[in-house]
């Protein structure tokens, strides 16, 4: 995934499907600067993490 496409599921109405490594994410912040995005487990809110968005995978 690029940043551009991060961002506009980031603000997107609907909810859109995203996983890193395999597990339910949320995308919290995007920075398209630095091709990161702050992301929390849908199983684990708590564990928050900063990520390349490349390693997001849309499904």
């Amino acid at each position: 995934m690029n940043a551009g496409r991060a961002k506009q599921i980031l603000e997107s109405p609907k909810e859109i499907e995203v996983h890193y490594r395999g597990n339910p994410i949320w995308i919290q912040q995007v920075d398209e600067t630095g091709n990161t995005a702050r992301i929390y487990s849908k199983n684990e809110p708590e564990n928050e993490m900063t990520v390349n968005v490349t390693l997001l995978d849309e499904v």
